[in-house]
């Protein structure tokens, strides 16, 4: 049965504390020997994606901006599928809110509630280096946002739930990741994204083992939708708190616990 790898980046193949990914080198070399594809599912924008896939030598789909939008290399499948449009040499089919819609609607919210929330389109490109420890180059390509928008909420935990509701009221979704807020459409999220991909690989394979790590929030939904969920341990030493009935938590920290579940469950 093939093996498919669905994977979270920030704080699970990559380090959250400086993004490092060394460790994890080998056991993707292994995979891409055995032809396992390795999708990512994360946070990161398109631009964000193209920039690890090329590092780290990826040829495989994969699933940006939280489930916004799933890219598909033209020629991956041996089939034709229903998809939404092509850009450059991608099909891609969209999920997710447009992005100047999720901008009104935190000012919006701003305006309401007079919360500070400091999205991503509102800072500088250098601004969100700093603030998310990034190189210029790569705060350029994390502002490259087309399907949902990385906030800063500045405000007692207990505000949150006010915070959840007013984004729900204007029709749209929030999760937290490892670092930021996200608000994005309703219908794009990380579970819905990988439950059609899992669809097209069934239809190029066959059956499928689905395999799927992550860390914070924002991956539940990719954990739900998956054969086999794990998480990762996390830098502050606990694992993301969801009960599902066969999850495996990884002793590592981010790639050292990918490594770990990549070896136990695949190589």
């Amino acid at each position: 049965m093939n093996a498919v790898l669905f994977t979270d980046l920030d704080g699970t193949l990559l380090s959250l504390s400086d993004y490092s990914y060394d460790v994890a080198l080998p056991a993707l070399a292994a995979l891409k020997e055995r032809g396992v594809p390795v999708v990512f599912c994360t946070a990161k924008t398109l631009s964000e994606n193209e920039y690890y896939r090329a590092v780290l030598g990826i040829k495989d789909p994969f699933i940006v901006e939280n489930g916004g939008a799933i890219f598909i290399p033209q020629d991956y499948f041996s089939f034709e599928f229903t998809h939404g449009k092509e850009q450059g040499h991608y099909y891609v089919i969209e999920f997710g809110a447009r992005y100047d819609e999720l901008r009104a609607a935190l000012n919006a919210i701003r305006a309401e509630t007079g919360f500070k929330i400091t999205g991503f389109g509102d800072m500088t490109v250098a601004e969100v280096a700093k603030d998310a420890n990034l190189s210029i180059e790569q705060a350029m390509r994390a502002k490259a946002k087309v399907y949902n928008e990385s906030f800063r909420f500045d405000e007692p935990k207990d505000k949150e739930p006010i915070l959840f509701e007013k984004v729900h009221e204007k029709g749209f979704s929030i999760t937290h990741g490892g670092r930021y807020y996200n608000i994005h459409g309703r219908n794009a999220d990380k579970g819905r994204a990988v439950k059609t991909l899992t669809k097209l690989f069934k239809r190029e394979y066959g059956a499928v083992m689905t395999i799927g790590v992550g860390d914070s929030k924002n991956d539940i939904p990719m954990l739900k939708a998956v054969d086999q969920p794990a998480v990762v341990r996390r830098l502050d030493g606990t694992w993301l708190d969801i009960q599902l009935e066969n999850l495996y938590k990884a002793e590592g920290v981010g790639p050292e616990g990918w490594v770990e579940v990549v070896e136990k469950f695949i190589l």
